[in-house]
């Protein structure tokens, strides 16, 4: 079997000013050290961009670790940094317990779906 590589465990689409982040199954097998790899290519999306508006969608991904939870973070405050709103949508009720159990659901508004995150950040 194949081990997924960095660009498998996500899609990165634009819808104008919003940049969605689509994590897929591959995420929950990610190689250590591949995350860096991840973080940059997410970065690079929306790092010279004023106000970026940046929804993580992470309905096709039952669980992730805290290699994950840092990239959501340095994306995040990269996106703080430059004015702008993160959000995440159709986390798992898994997922969700470990954002709790970190209280970084206190961080980030989660949304049912990524078209309900999305208007809501483009409505904002």
């Amino acid at each position: 079997m194949n081990k997924p590589n960095s660009q498998d465990a996500f899609t990165i689409e634009r819808h104008g000013d919003l940049t969605l982040i689509s994590a897929t199954p591959a995420l929950e097998s990610l190689e250590f050290g591949l995350e860096e790899q991840a973080a940059g290519m997410i970065i690079e999306q929306f790092r010279h961009q004023e106000n970026p508006l940046v929804v993580f969608d992470l309905s096709l991904v039952d669980y992730f670790g805290s290699m994950f939870l840092a990239m959501l973070l340095r994306c995040w405050k990269l996106v703080q940094a430059r004015g702008g709103m993160m959000a995440l949508a159709g986390v798992s009720t898994r997922a969700k317990e470990l954002l709790r159990l970190t209280s970084l659901d206190m961080v980030w508004p989660i949304y049912a779906s990524r078209q309900e995150a999305m208007e809501a950040l483009l409505a904002d």
